[in-house]
C-alpha cells in the first residue's frame, strides 16, 4: 500500500514510508505493513503507547536499525524522491534527514559547543558557513550560548534536549526525526521545546516526523497524525479530527465525554478496536 498525502495538504511529500516490515534478530516481527507520509515543511506526529513501534519506525527511516540487529525486510523508504532504505545513516544525513534519538544522547564529557560542532561532521561547505550556522543556533537557543563552555553532562534535561536538536540542525537538515522529545521533562519545559520545534518548522522550513507519547502536546503542534498499535497503523488523519475523535480522547487524551473510563470498558475497547470499524 502506497501512503497518500495527508488530506488537505498540497505540499509534495518529503518522506514516504511504503508498507514496511521490520524484523529484529531474524525472528521478532515488530512493524507490519507501516505506511506514512510527511509533506514538505510539515509536522507529522507518530503516536502510540510505549512498545507500539514508534522508535523502530524512526530507526527504519534513519537507517539505524542495523545497530540494533534489525532489518527492513519488506517495503521501501523514499526521502526527497530517492529510495534511501538501502543507504547508510551517514549517507542519509548528507541528504538532509537526521534523527534526534530518544533520551537526547549528548556527549556528556564534551562541552555544549563541541556537541553542536559534531553535528557538522558531514558538511563540506567550509568553516565560515559552520560558524555562521552555530551563531544561528545560539540565536534560536540563547540558553545554549550561556552554557556553551559547560559540559553537556551537567545540563538540565531541557538544555540537553535543546543541545540535541541544535546538534541536528548543524547538519543543515531538511527533515528531523524527533523521538520522544518530552521524555523526562517538566511540563513547562516540554511546552518550550515544542514551541521551538514549531518555530523551526515555520521560519526555517524544517519538516518533522515526531514520535511522542504526550498525545495532547503532539496533536497541538502537528497538523497530521498516525497512531501505531502493536506495530500497525490503526488510525490516521488531520490532528484537528483526531482531537475530536471519541476513542482518541478517551484512550490517549483522557478527556472522553459520557461515563467515566473503567477497567471493564478498557477491556471492551481492546476487544472491539472501535476505530478499525
Amino acid at each position: 500500500m502506497t501512503p497518500q498525502a495527508p488530506a488537505g495538504d498540497t505540499a509534495p511529500a518529503i518522506l514516504s514510508v511504503n508498507n514496511i516490515e521490520v524484523i529484529y534478530d531474524h525472528v521478532a516481527l515488530v512493524l507490519r505493513g507501516v505506511s506514512l507520509t510527511v509533506p514538505e515543511g510539515g509536522i507529522v506526529a507518530l503516536l502510540g503507547a510505549n512498545g507500539a513501534g514508534k522508535t523502530t519506525t524512526l530507526r527504519a527511516v534513519s537507517n539505524l536499525l542495523r545497530s540494533e540487529r534489525g532489518d527492513v525486510t519488506k517495503g521501501s523508504v523514499v526521502f526527497a524522491g530517492e529510495r534511501v532504505d538501502r543507504l547508510t545513516a551517514n549517507d542519509l544525513v548528507r541528504r538532509g534527514c537526521i534523527q534526534v534519538l530518544e533520551g537526547r544522547r549528548c556527549f556528556g564529557h564534551l562541552s555544549v559547543e563541541e556537541n553542536l560542532l559534531t553535528g557538522a561532521y558531514t558538511r563540506r561547505d567550509g568553516a565560515a558557513a559552520v560558524r555562521q550556522n552555530l551563531e544561528d543556533i545560539y540565536e534560536t537557543f540563547p540558553r545554549l550560548r550561556e552554557r556553551r563552555k559547560a559540559q553537556a553532562g551537567y545540563l538540565s534535561g531541557g538544555e540537553q534536549q535543546m543541545c540535541a536538536i541544535g546538534r541536528a540542525l548543524m547538519s543543515k537538515p531538511r527533515m528531523i526525526l524527533l523521538d520522544e522529545p518530552s521524555m523526562g521533562l517538566a511540563p513547562q519545559v516540554v511546552e518550550e521545546i515544542f514551541e521551538i520545534v514549531h518555530a523551526l518548522n515555520q521560519h526555517r522550513g524544517v519538516s518533522f516526523l515526531l514520535a511522542e507519547q504526550n498525545t495532547n502536546m503532539a496533536l497541538k503542534y502537528a497538523t497530521y497524525g498516525y497512531i501505531l498499535e502493536s506495530g500497525r497503523i490503526v488510525m490516521d488523519g488531520p490532528t484537528a479530527d483526531m482531537r475530536n475523535n471519541e476513542d482518541v480522547r478517551e484512550f490517549y487524551l483522557g478527556t472522553a465525554s459520557g461515563e467515566g473510563r473503567n477497567f471493564r470498558n478498557v477491556k471492551t475497547y481492546k476487544r472491539r478496536k472501535r476505530w478499525l470499524n
